[in-house]
């Protein structure tokens, strides 16, 4: 008998736990995209649902800013710009009885990327393989062309691995992880380091690059990363890219107003101070105001060490051992230049690459020669500016708070050197050419209610995945929900986090995985 049929032998499966008691009426706390696919579902499923949301609109951490300068309104996402896997966000319309496509108008994005390398050559990359080989052939060659096409069998593998026994479900141990899954996953190489597994299939360095930097996402150098960690750059590259009509805040927009069509209530403008707590059982939510609201069951979709520390008062060791990822500086410029050059997204490398990594995340400092992203989402959807008019979402990943930078002092200095490295990769005038602008700092995130400035939450090191990162669970009846709990970072692990935060309450969705296969 092998050694997971002995495991599952003694091991008999009860299911994933359960709210205990009542769960007629739930507070969700919160109405970021994971809050808001957490009451979809509570939703459909027959619960009374309210979310308390302290801003004036949907969306956490997918915002977005309006900013009026001299050609008109400018309107800019916030947040995440790159939006894969959207039969998620299709799911949770599904579990009303709607469709997604009569809410949110969703278009591919073509090439998913451009990436430009400091020795002036440029990579477009694909979702459709034959494309994207046929792209490497003639910028690279052959061999590595036929490498891309082994590394796209490796990822498909990782992610029909991974998806329905890791990422997919509730997980209350880690014995939860002993099926023939996890003996798969050990077999081609998931758990060894990203870089050199990713490096058996492609030898040049530009692609190394861009099928790799998605370890940032987790908060990891793809040299520290596992390779199981490869499974973003399915979600990422092979998967497809899309962009929503009205930016990506139009997400949780429209996930907003569907939830509120079928009975959902959203009160804008609440801020939860506390949860009241009666021994393991949490029984009120208390607002700034004083208003004491009751429920059932409660759905903490706040950064996870806040929704601890603020709200419910405790910090956990499991929450107070974490390190987290990188932060970034963000610059939101409204502007009148245009270059031709861009796709949508455009990733800039340089000429150091794990040195970009030493930088951030061990030596604690700003990138010394830094690679960056810049989005120019008004090249999809022209209505988001003034009419001639661009938009540029410009993020330069830095070190979190962890780091000593004073970002009073360090703001406007690096807005400089910004503009200044964008100039020198191409982006002739971009400082003259703004019109309007925002910066968002580590600080800026801190004080937003991240915990460390970290947008992408504690990092995915081995020891802070899959059943080692903080449950979604506490006491009798409160769930967490986002980034900061199981499964992790990136708009499909959230969307898949509000599903698993609602089957805690209402217990297994039987029909979702018909739906699944659909």
């Amino acid at each position: 008998m092998s050694v997971l049929a002995q495991a599952q032998r003694f091991m008999p499966w009860t299911g994933p736990r359960t709210v205990a008691g009542p769960t007629d009426d739930v507070v969700v706390v919160g109405a970021g995209l994971a809050g808001l696919s957490a009451a979809m579902r509570l939703a459909g499923a027959g619960r009374a649902v309210t979310i308390l949301e302290r801003d004036d609109h949907p969306g956490g951490r997918a915002g977005q800013v309006q900013l009026q300068g001299p050609s008109g309104e400018y309107r800019i996402d916030t947040g995440p710009t790159v939006l894969t896997m959207p039969d998620l966000i299709a799911d949770a319309f599904d579990c009303l009885g709607e469709n997604m496509e009569d809410w949110l108008q969703l278009s591919p994005v073509a090439p998913l990327y451009r990436s430009f390398y400091p020795d002036g050559s440029v990579l477009d990359v694909h979702a459709d393989v034959d494309e994207m080989a046929e792209e490497i052939n003639t910028v690279i060659g052959p061999q590595e062309a036929a490498g891309y096409r082994r590394y796209v069998d490796f990822v498909s593998d990782l992610y029909r691995y991974e998806m329905k026994d890791f990422i997919d479900r509730n997980i209350d141990s880690p014995l939860d992880l002993i099926t023939p899954d996890l003996a798969r996953l050990f077999a081609i190489g998931g758990f060894r380091k990203l870089a050199p597994k990713v490096r058996e299939f492609l030898s040049d360095p530009r692609t190394e690059r861009v099928y790799s930097f998605q370890a940032m996402y987790a908060g990891l150098s793809p040299y520290d990363a596992l390779a199981i960690y490869a499974v973003i750059a399915y979600m990422d590259s092979v998967a497809g890219v899309f962009f929503p009509k009205g930016g990506m805040h139009a997400v949780p927009q429209a996930m907003a107003a569907a939830a509120e069509k079928h009975g959902v209530t959203i009160r804008y403008g609440t801020n939860v101070e506390t949860i009241e707590v009666s021994g393991g059982r949490a029984t009120a939510a208390i607002t700034s105001d004083g208003e004491r609201i009751t429920a059932d069951a409660f759905v903490l979709n706040p950064d996870l060490p806040i929704a601890y520390r603020d709200l419910l008062g405790r910090e956990p060791w499991s929450v107070r051992r974490l390190d987290y990822s990188p932060s970034c500086y963000l610059l939101l410029a409204g502007s009148s230049a245009e270059y031709s050059k861009l796709a949508h997204h455009n990733i800039h490398f340089g000429k150091s690459w794990k040195g970009v990594f030493e930088d951030l995340i061990d030596r604690k400092q700003l990138m010394s020669d830094p690679s960056l992203l810049v989005t120019n989402p008004s090249r999809s959807d022209p209505d988001l500016a003034p009419d001639g008019k661009h938009i540029y979402y410009v993020l330069f990943p830095t070190p979190n708070l962890d780091s000593p930078i004073d970002w009073s002092l360090t703001k406007d200095r690096y807005r400089d050197e910004v503009i200044r490295t964008l100039e020198e990769r191409g982006y002739v005038g971009f400082g003259d050419a703004i019109e309007v602008e925002d910066i968002t700092t580590p600080q800026d995130w801190a004080d937003r209610g991240m915990e460390r400035g970290a947008p992408f939450a504690s990092a995915h090191s081995f020891l802070q995945t899959g059943p080692f990162r903080p449950g979604n669970m506490w006491g009798e009846n409160v769930v967490f929900t986002g980034s900061g709990t199981q499964p992790g970072v990136g708009v499909p692990m959230v969307l898949v986090s509000g599903r698993l935060a609602a089957e805690r309450i209402t217990g297994p969705d039987p029909s979702y995985r018909s739906r699944a296969r659909r």
